[in-house]
């Protein structure tokens, strides 16, 4: 009966022609090969244990990278390590420069 009333409930969600001409994935296979890509290849190597949290930072690290924002991200975080370090100096004076190791 649950199961039912979800599906009468969401019956306007389920127009899979329409996804498919619009060219949206209605498969599972882009989420399943998405985490194989993201979480299966870097989390599961030999000798690998994680805690959660450090599975989460992995992850978030993982994700901005496959997603080619690394640059921008690593400028924000400088500019909030600015911030946190420095708190009296604007955060977008370039006198205040962190070197990055080479």
């Amino acid at each position: 009966e649950k199961v039912l009333g979800y599906f009468i409930n969401n019956a306007e969600r389920m127009n899979y022609a329409e996804y498919l001409a619009a060219g949206y994935p209605i498969a599972s296979g882009v989420i399943e090969g998405a985490c194989r890509t993201v979480i299966k290849d870097r989390m599961e190597r030999s000798g690998m244990r994680w805690v959660f949290a450090g599975a989460h930072a992995m992850m978030s690290l993982r994700s901005i990278d496959l997603s080619d924002l690394w640059d921008d991200f690593l400028r924000y975080r400088i500019e909030k390590e600015k911030l946190r370090l420095y708190p009296g100096i604007a955060a977008n004076d370039d006198s205040m420069s962190i070197p990055l190791v080479a």
